[in-house]
């Protein structure tokens, strides 16, 4: 399994002061915890798109290039790009140009988004919503796939023999899908062959285990074997030493972005207990001691048999000293613990199946 983080770059509340609300600074740590990523033998760094105050990133591709100069191994991936407020071609180039200066190392992970701010800023139609993911998508496919491209959709301009430059290291370029569980979504994924993230930040994990089955089904009727279309789950947590350290630092920022969030949608904030029932065996948050976060991502293995787990340590904004901490845990202490016991269970599965 390959072990990685995501991040959308959260502004503390504290720091939204300003006229560049803390951005500056929170770019420069979020740089800094990427290296360290790479340094400690995490797998994967992944990077969201928003364009609100409480996010800092707003162009996932230019700070993992920045990254890419000051890591060596680590994948860098968007999480997520919002393909359909976007523009293919220029989605391509940018991620094949990251591709080129991290020697191979770059990842798109396209999706709907989370948030609908992208939409009225960019001058597309909400009631387009679904209609622009599906038209992108197969554009953006189509572009990975050759280099030269005639295409006619509804929502976009038309292309005729165009080249699209310049072309990735990896042929072809990996290109996820990220759902927060929309079954549709899942099953178009599927049918296309492509891998799947699904984002599961609150409530019963295993509730959304029919979903990996369902895109191992759609996989299977495109014509694909599924154990070559990797399955991603990115949750919400962090790591201390102690379970009680983990809590003590996280819980403020998942208050507050939770408020807001909830705020926004009208959903409540949270109710009294949620954030310990969250943090307790069955729920979503992945928040404690190395072997607390361990033994979580490994219950969670045995609901979804995925090949990714990343983690969003940042959530409302965490310290960057407890940052660079829980990244030191993850790769040291969390990956070695989960890889072990990953291989002890593959080795048994196996001895158990033996003649």
């Amino acid at each position: 399994m390959e072990l990685g983080i995501y991040s959308f770059g959260d502004v503390p509340m504290a720091k939204r002061v300003g006229p560049t609300q803390g951005a500056e600074e929170r770019l420069a740590h979020l740089l800094a915890e990427i290296e360290l990523a790479d340094q400690v033998g995490l797998d994967v760094f992944g990077v969201g798109e928003h364009h609100r105050p409480d996010f800092v990133v707003s162009n996932p591709e230019v700070v993992l290039a920045a990254a890419a100069a000051r890591t060596s191994r680590i994948r860098l991936t968007s999480a997520v790009t919002v393909l359909s407020s976007d523009d293919p071609v220029r989605v391509f180039e940018a991620f094949a140009t990251l591709d080129l200066l991290s020697h191979g190392r770059a990842e798109i992970m396209a999706g709907r988004g989370s948030f609908i701010e992208s939409f009225p800023l960019f001058g597309y139609d909400l009631g387009d919503y679904d209609a622009l993911f599906a038209e992108k998508l197969e554009l953006l496919l189509q572009l990975r796939d050759a280099e030269r491209v005639t295409w006619q959709g509804t929502l976009r301009a038309p292309l005729a023999n165009a080249g699209v430059y310049p072309r990735p290291v990896q042929q072809p370029l990996p290109v996820w899908i990220a759902v927060g569980g929309t079954p549709e979504s899942v099953v178009r994924a599927g049918m296309l062959g492509l891998p799947l993230a699904i984002a599961i930040i609150g409530g019963q994990p295993e509730r959304f285990a029919p979903l990996a089955g369902l895109h191992r089904e759609a996989v299977t009727r495109g014509g694909r074997d599924p154990r070559t279309v990797p399955l991603s789950i990115n949750s919400h947590g962090f790591i201390a030493r102690t379970d009680a350290e983990a809590r003590a630092l996280f819980e403020p920022g998942w208050r507050s972005a939770m408020t807001l969030i909830g705020r926004e949608r009208g959903w409540p904030p949270p109710r009294p207990g949620q954030f310990e029932a969250e943090c307790g065996p069955d729920g979503a948050l992945l928040v404690g001691s190395p072997e607390t976060v361990a033994r979580k991502i490994l219950t969670q293995h045995g609901w979804f048999g995925h090949q990714r787990f990343l983690l969003q340590l940042s959530v409302g904004g965490v310290p960057h000293d407890a940052m660079l901490e829980a990244i030191r845990l993850y790769g040291h202490e969390v990956k070695p613990m989960v890889l072990d016991a990953l291989g002890v269970r593959a080795a048994e599965t196996a001895r158990v199946g033996a003649p």
